[in-house]
C-alpha cells in the first residue's frame, strides 16, 4: 500500500487550533468550574468533600429547573411535558443520591481532620437546596432568614416561597380534570407548609383504583418516583452524617442527627402514599 492510501484511509484529525479558547471551554466554562476548589486545611480528604458538595449543587439546580418546567407545563395542561419533566428528573435525583457513596464511608477522626474549616458552614444554608424543598411544598418563611445578607438569593426565595409548589399546580390541574380538590386546599396559603388532605387522599385513591394507564395515574406515579427519591436522600444524608459525627451537634448549629431523623420521617405528596391503603 502507498503512503498516499494510507495515509487517506487515516481518521481525520479533529480540529486543534484556536484562536481563543476552544469552543467546549466557552460552552461549559470548565475551567471555572475546575478552579472553584479553595480548601481550607491540608487534609487531602477536605477535595472530595467540597467537589462533592459542589457537584450536589449542581444537581439541585438542574432539578429546580425540572420541577418548575413541570410545574409551569402543568399550569398549561401539558401532562406529558410535565411528566417528561419528573421522568428527567428522577434519573437526576439517582445522580443526586449516588453523590453520597464518596463521604458515605467517613470515620469520625477523618471527617474531624478537616471539620473545623467548615466553620458555621452547614448544607442547611444551601439556596437551591432550599428552593427544591419549597418546590415540593416545604414552605418555611424563616428559611430566608441566613440569606438576608445576600439580596439576590434572597429575592429568588422569597418569590419561590410565595408561588405555588409543584404540588400546589399538580392539584390545580386535579381540579380542571375535574377532581374534586376541596377549595380549602386550592385557596390555601402557599407560602405555608402543604398539610395532607382527606379529600385530596379520596382523589388519589379514586385515580389508583381506576385504569393504570391513564394520564393523571401516569403523572401519580412519576411524582411518587421522585417522593421516593426525595425520601433516599434524606436517609442517606442521615446515615452518612450518622457515620461520620454519630449524635454530635451539627455544623451551624444544627441539631445534627436528631433533626435530620425528623426530616427523614416526613414524605413528600403524602396523599400519593397513604391513598394505597384504600385502593
Amino acid at each position: 500500500m502507498s503512503q498516499e492510501a494510507h495515509e487517506t484511509n487515516e481518521p481525520e484529525t479533529p480540529h486543534l487550533d484556536f484562536a481563543g479558547t476552544t469552543p467546549y471551554e466557552d460552552y461549559v466554562k470548565a475551567d471555572v468550574l475546575t478552579h472553584l476548589q479553595h480548601t481550607l486545611s491540608d487534609d487531602p480528604g477536605e477535595m472530595v468533600f467540597l467537589v462533592t458538595t459542589q457537584v450536589m449543587e449542581l444537581w439541585f439546580t438542574v432539578i429546580v429547573h425540572e420541577w418548575e418546567t413541570a410545574a409551569h407545563a402543568l399550569r398549561e395542561d401539558r401532562v406529558r411535558v410535565a411528566i417528561d419533566a419528573l421522568k428527567r428528573s428522577v434519573r437526576e435525583l439517582e445522580a443526586l443520591n449516588a453523590s453520597w457513596k464518596p463521604l458515605g464511608q467517613l470515620t469520625p477522626a477523618q471527617f474531624n481532620s478537616y471539620r473545623s474549616a467548615l466553620g458555621e458552614g452547614s448544607g442547611f444554608q444551601s439556596a437551591m437546596y432550599r428552593r427544591m424543598e419549597f418546590l415540593l411544598g416545604e414552605k418555611s418563611a424563616s428559611m430566608l432568614v441566613p440569606h438576608r445578607g445576600a439580596p439576590r438569593v434572597h429575592a429568588e426565595l422569597e418569590k419561590a416561597l410565595h408561588e405555588p409548589s409543584l404540588y400546589d399546580e399538580v392539584l390545580r390541574f386535579l381540579a380542571r380534570r375535574g377532581h374534586a380538590i376541596p377549595a380549602s386546599v386550592l385557596q390555601r396559603d402557599v407560602a405555608l407548609r402543604y398539610e395532607p388532605s382527606p379529600e385530596v387522599e379520596a382523589v388519589w385513591t379514586a385515580v389508583y383504583a381506576g385504569e393504570p394507564d391513564d394520564e393523571v395515574a401516569r403523572l401519580g406515579e412519576a411524582l411518587t418516583d421522585v417522593a421516593e427519591l426525595v425520601w433516599r436522600w434524606r436517609n442517606d444524608h442521615l446515615v452518612a452524617t450518622r457515620r461520620a459525627m454519630g449524635a454530635k451537634a451539627g455544623t451551624g448549629g444544627s441539631a445534627g442527627v436528631a433533626w435530620l431523623e425528623k426530616r427523614a420521617q416526613k414524605n413528600v405528596f403524602p396523599e400519593l402514599w397513604t391513598a394505597r391503603s384504600h385502593v
